[in-house]
């Protein structure tokens, strides 16, 4: 399968697309369990989009999920940043669409193109075509929170703010879910690395949202540890709030 682009804001929405489709079709093979079919699914997406990037940007490096870490990337100008397969578990579970593609692009210093292909609803949002965010509608703060396992931290400031906790599964469908205007927030202090976050903060960003740490500090990618535990995503005029709350809760 190959993909012909022009711009990077092109080739991460193509390659997300393309990758999020081939997952589709592994997702309705027949698997002995749910470990086998999102083992298959990683391995996959993986060597797709792999062998994409070598295709398309053979200069470029690479931080992926699924790959082991080349340090050539710390003197790149251009890495690309992906998760082949954003919600294993979800996509292991065939009635769930709450799973995803990540692919970002970080050059000389700061994220610069992304997207975040949501193959179970074949959308998928992107740097090229900034999504526009829906208003927010009335009512109390919503945060998007896992649905398996939510952080204490995210339980203790939907008490602070009255807030009404959204479960749903991958990080990159939480992030999406404050750009489409389902959610309000994504606020996350539980560990994660660079890849779970650098396209959906490329998307979010793009769409005028705030994205920051938990202390409001940069989030930083292609770093020598690419481990990036906490994050908040949210609409610009509740991040002072959000923020405010989360600093009193230290």
């Amino acid at each position: 399968m190959g993909v012909v682009t022009a711009t990077d804001h092109d080739t991460a929405s193509a390659l997300a697309t393309a990758a999020g489709e081939l997952l589709l079709r592994v997702r309705d093979r027949s698997f002995t369990d749910a470990t086998a079919r999102k083992a298959a699914g990683d391995a996959e997406a993986q060597r797709f989009l792999a062998e994409q990037l070598t295709a398309l940007r053979p200069d470029d490096a690479v931080l992926s999920e699924e790959a082991a870490d080349d340090p050539i990337r710390l003197v790149s100008d251009r890495v690309w940043i992906i998760d082949p397969l954003d919600g294993t578990r979800e996509f292991s579970e065939l009635d769930r669409a709450d799973w995803a593609v990540h692919v970002a692009l970080w050059q000389r210093g700061d994220l610069t193109a992304g997207a975040v292909a949501l193959p179970a609803e074949r959308i998928t949002l992107s740097t090229g075509q900034p999504p526009v965010v829906p208003a927010r509608p009335a009512g109390p703060v919503r945060l998007a929170v896992s649905r398996s396992r939510p952080p204490a931290l995210v339980q203790t400031l939907a008490g602070r703010l009255g807030a009404e906790l959204v479960p749903m599964g991958s990080a990159g469908v939480k992030t999406m879910a404050v750009v489409r205007g389902t959610a309000d927030a994504y606020v996350h202090g539980g560990g994660q690395y660079e890849w779970d976050s650098a396209a959906p903060v490329a998307v979010a960003r793009a769409a005028g949202l705030h994205t920051s740490r938990l202390d409001g500090s940069p989030l930083r990618y292609n770093q020598a540890d690419p481990y990036l535990p906490d994050l908040v995503v949210c609409r610009p005029e509740l991040a002072d709030e959000l923020l405010a709350a989360i600093a009193a809760l230290a």
